[in-house]
């Protein structure tokens, strides 16, 4: 544990953004997961629902700089890509 003042604070303000950008992680992940599940189901039309909500968080993560915006992109796109291999 650090005995500056400054670097006690950094490292709570660090705890704080570390516990922050892993629960929007772990949105992100659910709503990809939730279209993954549609898709391995053969749900089209759930599945097309489910993508624009993971489109959705995925762009709100990124708008936190929780992700590179070229990694939503890539993210979105991959997701899509399964969507629309159903028809």
């Amino acid at each position: 544990m650090p005995n500056i003042k400054a670097s006690i604070l950094s490292v709570k303000r660090d705890n704080k953004k570390r516990a922050k950008n892993a629960a929007e992680k772990s949105r992100v992940r659910t709503a990809s997961r939730k279209v993954l599940d549609a898709v391995s189901a053969g749900n089209a039309e759930e599945a097309k629902s489910l993508l624009r909500v993971a489109c959705k968080t995925i762009d709100q993560a990124a708008a936190n700089h929780v992700y590179h915006k070229n990694t939503a992109a890539r993210k979105k796109s991959r997701l899509a890509r399964k969507v629309n291999a159903l028809g």
